[in-house]
């Protein structure tokens, strides 16, 4: 059994912990207020855009685009958004685990990563780090947002990739955090209007997709879609609408990861205060029976001693 002074040692060090994981925990919970304002303020401009460029691409139809068409390299482009700080339970690694197991050839994938912990993991498994923007994720801004979607889509439109993917975390709520994958170039028509809302709810693009399937396959009536004009022509209207696309989802995604975050730092230093709670009243007990025997221990001495004199 260890001493008493062992016990009262690693007790006080437990609560020092625990003083850091409650001050921790109450500066989460002031950001993710402001954060959790931030990203449902946002969202509705954010599924709104997802929305309304897919309602174009099924009401066209085929077209002679870069953004519609599908492209002749096989390498990828992947913006990842992690966190530059830990402590935040399974934040970072259930991004970096859903990028890894998405089915994604690593050798055939750029990553343009956002945060400094998925970096290093993605680094680790194999991956090409291609630019780094981590500091974005300290303060996102949309003119940051814009910065990435006009360097992503020059590699794209260049021929260097042939396909734009965006992984993050979306916040459907203060315990609800959903590491979420979703294509955004080149736009397709395989998802059915207002099917998505782009990533920000608990369905993967697979099961949007499945659903349009299903959907399309039942007896109920198709919708007809009118054919939709440009003014001016559909290739201009998109070159100005794309680029715009991509930005607003990337700086979606990115207010969304910040309220993310700051949920699953909150969560995961209640949970550490809380065991740390139940480690101080285990090791009080063992300090409370340590004790009890080392004064029993004591009176057995003095007794003994005692008897040794009187006989």
């Amino acid at each position: 059994m260890a001493s008493m002074r062992d016990i009262k040692r690693r007790k006080t060090s437990i609560q020092s912990t625990q003083q850091i994981t409650k001050a921790m925990k109450l500066v989460s919970t002031v950001k993710l207020q402001r954060a959790k304002a931030r990203a449902e303020r946002s969202k509705t401009y954010f599924g709104a855009m997802y929305d309304t460029v897919h309602d174009i691409i099924a009401r066209t139809g085929h077209m002679d685009n870069p953004y519609v068409s599908e492209r002749d390299s096989n390498r990828k482009a992947v913006i990842v958004i992690t966190s530059n700080r830990g402590l935040a339970g399974g934040y970072n690694s259930n991004i970096v685990k859903m990028v890894a197991g998405s089915g994604l050839d690593r050798k055939e994938v750029d990553i343009y990563a956002i945060g400094k912990k998925g970096r290093d993991l993605l680094k680790r498994r194999g991956f090409e780090i291609k630019v780094d923007h981590s500091e974005v994720i300290n303060e996102p801004l949309f003119s940051d947002a814009m910065h990435i979607a006009d360097e992503v889509l020059e590699s794209y439109r260049a021929g260097e990739v042939g396909e734009l993917w965006l992984a993050y975390t979306g916040f459907k709520n203060t315990v609800s955090h959903i590491p979420t994958l979703i294509k955004l170039l080149p736009v397709d028509d395989e998802t059915v209007p207002g099917e998505g809302d782009g990533g920000s709810d608990d369905s993967s693009e697979t099961d949007k997709k499945s659903s349009a399937g299903s959907r399309a396959g039942s007896d109920e009536p198709k919708v007809s879609l009118s054919l939709m004009n440009y003014e001016p022509e559909e290739t201009e209207a998109l070159e100005l609408i794309i680029p715009k696309y991509v930005s607003s989802l990337i700086y979606g995604a990115l207010i969304e990861a910040v309220a993310s975050e700051n949920g699953a730092r909150m969560q995961a230093m209640d949970s550490a205060t809380s065991n740390a709670e139940e480690m101080i009243g285990t090791l009080e007990l063992q300090y409370n029976r340590a004790r009890q025997g080392h004064i029993t221990q004591e009176l057995t001495e003095i007794i003994g001693g005692a008897e040794a004199l009187s006989s």
